[in-house]
């Protein structure tokens, strides 16, 4: 696994969160509201769990891309963690327009490999892991990349928050009480 150069103000003295989650059609779908409702969850739950520290996301779409917008609203500063150069490549273009627009806020950037790879993912979850004090998961428990990365934080013994059956429950005026 490379390591490519790392543009913040380096890993310092702060607590990290690692975030790991299903892409959209395990949370919703891929519709405007249904987006919209993953950030609003996201930017609900994050201050009672990260309480100053900052985050790190591997900028996928679903619960990555909820997680990095609302940082930006929440003023919580966050890294991108990339796996390859061309993640996007086969994103509808709205969504291309939202990463990059991500991209230019983070507070710090980490191209994980130059090129797609068959493992490029996991390694981005595992240098994802590897720098963090912590997990926030939105996982449902099923096989793919999420439960990979939670197995691996586990083999590492970082701490694990699950949001999902929060999240199962969660209704639109949960977030206006």
């Amino acid at each position: 696994m490379s390591d490519y150069p790392f543009r913040s103000s380096s890993f310092d003295d702060f607590k990290y969160f690692a975030v790991t989650g299903h892409r959209p059609d395990k949370l919703g779908g891929y519709g405007d509201a249904a987006q919209r409702f993953l950030k609003e969850f996201a930017k609900d739950r994050l201050p009672g769990i990260v309480k100053g520290a900052r985050v790190i996301t591997g900028m996928a779409l679903g619960w990555d891309t909820a997680v990095a917008l609302a940082c930006v609203e929440l003023h919580i500063p966050f890294i991108a963690a990339v796996p390859c150069e061309n993640q996007d490549q086969y994103w509808h273009w709205s969504d291309k327009i939202t990463y990059n627009w991500l991209l230019g806020k983070a507070s710090g950037f980490s191209l994980v490999n130059r090129e797609y790879t068959s493992t490029c993912m996991q390694e981005r979850n595992q240098w994802m892991v590897d720098r963090c004090d912590g997990v926030i998961a939105l996982w449902d428990g099923s096989t793919g990349g999420t439960k990979n990365c939670i197995d691996y934080a586990k083999r590492v013994d970082k701490p694990i928050t699950n949001l999902y059956n929060i999240w199962k429950s969660y209704q639109i005026s949960d977030l206006y009480e």
